[in-house]
């Protein structure tokens, strides 16, 4: 069964609350959610709110801040930005289709695009105005992503303070040059047109869909889920005592740990990165903690992870101490 779900909801926190209980729910074939978030910086899965937005800054704007469950970095989200989530079984599953749906919609508007790297949608000038991020389970998985269509800018490079490593990776100043607005492309496009042209290419690649609003699923299912992704704990979390914060930069993102050390054990770990492997990030703590603080027990109790990115924290890890 399809699904084509849409809210009128400003409010992060329910938003993201929803887009887990259509996660948990999905069943055979493709869901498409439409939605949109007032004021609000939403930062990865693995990030320090802290280091990678101005909290009190937005806190005194009355904005919010919210974290979603997928890896990546920060994103602003206001009223001018739509949000599209795509949620499928394994089998339905197909990037490159739902990056279709994207395209074609846009194409639908006179706006040509493409996919970029591992997570944006940039004009065909280079400039980005959709970032994307993925989440996986056993039976589903999830892919959403912004579109810009007239956000204040002002606002991003305000509210996001990414680091200058990260700037200076992508060749770029500041936050603000790295990205554009749909409606530079076509003045007269707005939110509901956008909304209206996925819809439509939606239909166009999946079939006829079933359309859901929040009112038809557990109510109190959703209530319970909406308290968690509000929550002091999820959003910001606190960040332990340490005594020894190690960072470095890796083409796949950035990753800063955290440690708290006593007689030359690893006791406590933070770990905060903007890369796309959430669950490789969140394994890290648990990897470290008891270790031996010196480089060659952190590298092998990292690269026993077995992935690209393991292996090169591992080699990281190994300097230290040299």
């Amino acid at each position: 069964m399809n699904r084509l779900v849409k809210t009128d909801c400003l409010n992060p926190y329910r938003n993201l609350a929803l887009e887990e209980l259509l996660f948990d729910t999905q069943g055979q074939g493709m869901t498409l959610y439409l939605w949109r978030n007032r004021n609000t910086v939403v930062i990865g899965r693995n990030q320090n709110a802290w280091k990678e937005c101005r909290v009190d800054l937005i806190d005194s704007e009355n904005g919010f801040i919210a974290r979603r469950t997928t890896g990546g970095g920060a994103v602003f989200h206001d009223v001018n930005n739509l949000n599209f989530t795509f949620i499928a079984d394994k089998g339905t599953y197909d990037l490159s289709r739902q990056l279709s749906v994207i395209l074609s919609a846009l194409s639908s508007l006179s706006i040509e695009a493409e996919f970029s790297g591992r997570n944006d949608i940039i004009t065909k000038d280079g400039a980005k105005f959709s970032g994307n991020a993925f989440r996986h389970s056993r039976t589903v998985s999830m892919q959403h992503g912004t579109l810009l269509v007239d956000v204040d800018m002002s606002r991003l490079s305000r509210y996001l303070a990414p680091s200058k490593e990260k700037l200076k990776s992508k060749g770029v100043d500041s936050v603000r040059s790295r990205v554009c607005n749909l409606k530079e492309l076509s003045p007269s496009l707005t939110v509901g047109k956008l909304s209206a042209a996925l819809e439509d290419a939606f239909i166009r690649e999946y079939g006829e869909a079933d359309r859901i609003d929040d009112k038809m699923l557990d109510a109190a299912k959703l209530d319970e889920l909406e308290k968690r992704f509000a929550s002091w704990e999820w959003r910001l979390g606190e960040t332990p005592s340490f005594d020894t914060e190690l960072e470095r930069r890796f083409p796949w993102g950035g990753v800063q740990l955290l440690l708290h050390t006593a007689s030359g054990i690893v006791e406590e770990c933070a770990a905060y990165s903007d890369a796309m492997d959430e669950q490789f990030i969140a394994a890290l703590p648990s990897m470290l903690r008891g270790c031996r603080y010196d480089g060659r027990t952190l590298g092998a109790a990292v690269i026993a992870y077995d992935t690209n990115e393991a292996r090169d924290v591992a080699e990281w890890l190994t300097e230290v101490g040299k």
